[in-house]
């Protein structure tokens, strides 16, 4: 009797672990080297544990007190300080961690939102791939995708503000030069930021 009920306990324990699916989140996606994750192409939206709890987490409050004032309806990014702070038309301010790109990929200036699009598709650029032939043309959304949930695309067609894979990334020089965001802040960002927003990029 008692082995039965083993092994119909042991027959659960497989079952459910076969059920479960585990998203680990993917940092290399700018460097090329590791495009190692089994399946970029899984289904939207993924399940509740393709984002891992972020290593990095300040009361919502405290991101809402900017270091700096600016101009209504523009968004400041300090690189240094790692923060995005977003001034709405009547003057309410929005400040987020960030990750800004890797020493050699930051870029400097004023800049303004074209478009923003939900649950983005990630397209390699041509240089990407001839340094990574493995890399697909497409990443489908989904929790292999770099980009996350939400992009916000910028004028210069290249840079952009975007949500993670890789939430431990945050307040660091971490990527190709864009601007990372947590799941939680992208998605507000992105419901209060229209195309034509300046964007004043800081050292």
């Amino acid at each position: 009797m008692r082995l039965l009920a083993f092994l119909a306990a042991a027959l659960l324990l497989t079952a459910f672990q076969a059920q479960a699916q585990f998203y680990g989140p993917y940092d290399g996606y700018d460097d090329y080297g590791g495009y190692g994750y089994d399946d970029p192409y899984s289904p939207y939206p993924p399940p509740l544990e393709y984002e891992p709890v972020p290593r990095y987490r300040e009361p919502w409050q405290e991101r809402r007190e900017p270091s700096a004032r600016s101009a209504r309806g523009t968004i400041v990014i300090a690189t240094r300080e790692h923060t995005l702070v977003y001034t709405t038309s009547q003057g309410e301010q929005f400040a987020y961690p960030i990750a800004v790109g890797r020493e050699g990929k930051q870029w400097y200036g004023t800049t303004r939102v074209v478009s923003k699009r939900e649950h983005p598709e990630w397209r390699p650029t041509a240089s990407m791939r001839q340094k990574n032939p493995t890399l697909p043309a497409v990443v489908e959304p989904g929790p292999a995708n770099p980009l996350g949930t939400r992009a916000i695309y910028l004028a210069d067609g290249l840079l952009r503000i975007h949500g993670t894979n890789d939430p431990s990334s945050i307040g660091t020089n971490a990527s190709s030069g864009c601007f990372r965001m947590y799941r939680e802040d992208v998605e507000e960002l992105y419901e209060m930021v229209q195309p034509g927003t300046q964007v004043i990029v800081q050292r």
